[in-house]
């Protein structure tokens, strides 16, 4: 029995106080949700875990018991951020304060790698990745619309890739936030923007590498739904080629890279006026081989006819294989000037985008030592050297001093 206290009133035993303060925490606290970070984690033989959650400033302990340990989805570690929610209450014999949970999960990029594994699988089985729904990109893009930040080095990797690579092409960029909470939405918006306004051959889908979490906005179901209901094709460049996102199995074709996509979008200007100059040249040598047979089989007709018909009628059937032949090879002589034109008129047009033509009317392209062109005077300092690329020939320049009026420097 519990000696009397000073005040009269008998004095409790530990374990009834524990078991009142058990009974008050139990009472006062529903389940709650705790987010911390895991230390001394312990496994006894029994199968539960044991270990601290931690913050700054302070720690609690937690129970983690064997059925509930048994079904989580990663392997804690220490210093794993994870979330927790459970019940609070304490253990009599040592009177500690503890969390005994029911569920525990990682925070930060363990829990959007599930999330992404998740809606990944939820998608692909209603069928938004099948290879079947992919569209075949058109052989010559005419108008492409680039879906990037219009503020980063992507959208200019690009534009140098495509104007090195075919300079007819028509670039529109379609400035979207690439990153951040609002990124989602204004993706979704622009890409049915895009559709409505029927100007584009392809878009595509662009920004550079990062996390997991700094992607995660191509990772959104509404952007990934968009972009498998977008009627114009749409080509994803997204990260560097580790990088994979659900709107890289939505779109119609993946790029490693923004620059690898550029490639792929277009042809080089160089190889197509070589396949062109090839092309021409087969074409020559095969109406001349036509040219040659036609006439090889009118002899045949004309011997043949020698010796089975009268003179008169061999003479008159002789002249009308000549007006046959004559018509043929007029229509052949035509078909290859026809396409002998068409190719001079595409060898102008792509002469005519070469920076070099621009060269002729009297511009020139300034560099630095190291063959950085210049674009802007403000880039340039008084005493620097530059080069000065004419169509013909080269100049070494000095800049002497800056332009009052504009900032920028003046030879």
């Amino acid at each position: 029995m519990s000696a009397p206290a000073p005040t009269g009133r008998p004095a409790l035993r530990p374990a009834q106080l524990n078991a009142l303060a058990r009974d008050l925490l139990e009472g006062s606290f529903p389940a709650i949700w705790v987010e911390g970070e895991l230390s001394g984690l312990a496994r006894p033989g029994s199968g539960h875990l044991y270990f601290i959650l931690k913050d700054e400033r302070a720690q609690v302990r937690c129970a983690l018991f064997k059925p509930k340990a048994q079904g989580l989805r990663f392997v804690p570690r220490d210093g794993m951020q994870v979330l927790v929610r459970g019940r609070l209450t304490l253990y009599e014999p040592r009177g500690d304060y503890q969390l005994v949970l029911e569920q525990m999960e990682e925070t930060g990029e363990g829990a959007l790698r599930r999330a992404f594994e998740a809606l990944k699988a939820k998608l692909a089985a209603e069928g938004l990745f099948a290879s079947e729904r992919k569209r075949a990109l058109p052989r010559f893009v005419r108008r492409l619309g680039v879906l990037s930040s219009p503020s980063g080095a992507v959208i200019r990797d690009i534009q140098s890739v495509l104007a090195r690579r075919w300079p007819l092409l028509e670039v529109d960029l379609l400035p979207v936030p690439v990153q951040g909470a609002s990124a989602a939405a204004a993706i979704v918006q622009m890409l049915r923007a895009a559709a409505a306004a029927g100007r584009h051959d392809v878009l595509l889908l662009a920004r550079g590498g990062g996390s997991l979490e700094d992607l995660w906005c191509f990772n959104d179901e509404a952007v990934v739904r968009a972009i498998a209901a977008s009627p114009v094709p749409v080509v994803a460049a997204i990260g560097h080629e580790v990088d994979v996102t659900l709107s890289d199995f939505a779109a119609d074709l993946r790029a490693p890279t923004p620059s690898a996509a550029a490639e792929l979008l277009v042809p080089d200007r160089v190889a197509m006026q070589a396949r062109l100059a090839q092309a021409r040249a087969q074409m020559t040598r095969q109406l001349d081989r036509q040219l040659e047979r036609h006439r090889q089989r009118i002899d045949q007709l004309g011997l043949r006819l020698q010796a089975t018909r009268p003179q008169q009628r061999l003479e008159r059937q002789r002249e009308q294989l000549v007006q046959l032949a004559a018509r043929r090879d007029q229509a052949l002589l035509g078909l290859l000037e026809r396409r002998r034109a068409r190719l001079r008129e595409l060898g102008r047009g792509l002469h005519v985008s070469s920076p070099l033509a621009t060269l002729e009317r009297g511009y020139a392209i300034l560099q630095r030592r190291d063959g950085q062109a210049v674009r802007r005077g403000s880039e340039i300092e008084a005493g620097e050297v530059l080069r000065a690329r004419l169509a013909e020939g080269e100049l070494c320049l000095r800049v002497e001093a800056e332009d009052d009026h504009g900032g920028n420097p003046g030879p």
